[in-house]
């Protein structure tokens, strides 16, 4: 028989629907979870380097998170809550984002997640930090 899920993610009446900017208001998660932090993922592959690419570095980004994830045995579906750091934010990036996080998720409802514009990150070049909690059964 399957666990159920270690959170339940929900979007209240009296606030707006934010899945078209690929998130949700509210996680909450249940008792005895275990918790797995991931520190901010960039978009750097294995050699370290980085595109000059906006869109390319968030599906790095996504593919680091996944591998941080798995060597704990989660996957995005485990994710509940991330934070998005964006160099040069704009409404163009914000729908990058957005398609990159849809297909990730694939159709299922999106973590809660906080975006926060930035003028820069720890790397030249860098233009995209993802940071994530998941919680597991």
């Amino acid at each position: 028989m399957p666990q159920p899920k270690a959170f339940t993610l929900s979007n209240p009446e009296g606030l707006y629907d934010p899945s078209a900017n690929a998130y949700s208001h509210v996680a909450e998660v249940r008792a005895g979870s275990r918790l797995v932090y991931v520190a901010g993922q960039g978009g750097e592959g294995l050699d370290g380097a980085l595109s000059p690419q906006f869109d390319a570095q968030v599906r790095q980004a996504l593919i680091n998170l996944k591998i941080a994830l798995a060597s704990k045995g989660a996957s995005l579906q485990d994710v509940f809550k991330l934070t998005l750091l964006v160099v040069d934010h704009s409404e163009t990036r914000l729908q990058q984002w957005v398609a990159a996080a849809t297909r990730a998720w694939d159709g299922s409802m999106t973590p809660t997640c906080t975006l926060i514009p930035v003028p820069r990150l720890a790397l030249d070049g860098m233009l995209v930090e993802i940071d994530a909690v998941a919680a597991l059964s």
